[in-house]
């Protein structure tokens, strides 16, 4: 992970839980939730500042209007993932992938999870599909947390499309967003899909 993107994260997280913490908290108390350097803390708190979405009070950060519009979104967001994942997963791996997720996915990808939320069926795993239009990926069913947030750096999660490209003889070509990747079939059996 880039160092920007690290810093992005850590933005979106301190905006987050001055949220949670109704609207305002110290730097020691967004230290304490967020296990990073200080370093990046420090500079995540800068750029917040400087583009207007907290300020600093005596003691402690709050939200701006346009902080807490943001928070909010991060938010909604995270709600809609956890949601999504609590009616599979446990609460705690719910909230996990939420945490992953809410960074990584556009909005675009957060109303496809939405209206998979309204569908019944679950998906079929990819290796179930030929070569193909448009897939969409409804769920990914692995254990290893590492495994399934390298899956997430390449763009394959929940809500986003998927197109199957070919089939080799121990993997799956498929294409999203126009970037072509080669999946192992032990995992690719892991993928469910919907047809779009």
């Amino acid at each position: 992970m880039n160092e920007l993107h690290t810093l992005k994260i850590i933005k979106e997280d301190i905006l987050r839980i001055i949220s949670e913490k109704g609207g305002k908290d110290t730097l020691d108390g967004i230290k304490e939730e967020i296990k990073t350097s200080n370093f990046f803390v420090s500079e995540a708190v800068k750029e917040l500042e400087r583009d207007k979405l907290i300020r600093p009070q005596q003691n402690f950060f709050e939200l701006t209007g346009k902080g807490e519009k943001k928070a909010r979104d991060i938010l909604r967001k995270h709600s809609t993932i956890e949601t999504y994942f609590g009616k599979t997963k446990d609460k705690q791996k719910a909230h996990e992938i939420a945490h992953i997720l809410e960074h990584n996915i556009s909005e675009e990808v957060i109303e496809n999870i939405r209206k998979l939320s309204a569908l019944k069926e679950r998906g079929t795993s990819l290796l179930g599909f030929k070569p193909s239009k448009d897939l969409l990926i409804t769920d990914i069913d692995i254990p290893d947390d590492k495994l399934f947030e390298r899956m997430i750096s390449m763009g394959i999660f929940p809500g986003e499309k998927i197109k199957i490209v070919n089939e080799a003889p121990n993997s799956i070509i498929v294409e999203i967003r126009n970037k072509k990747f080669a999946i192992d079939k032990s995992i690719a059996k892991e993928i469910k899909v919907i047809k779009l």
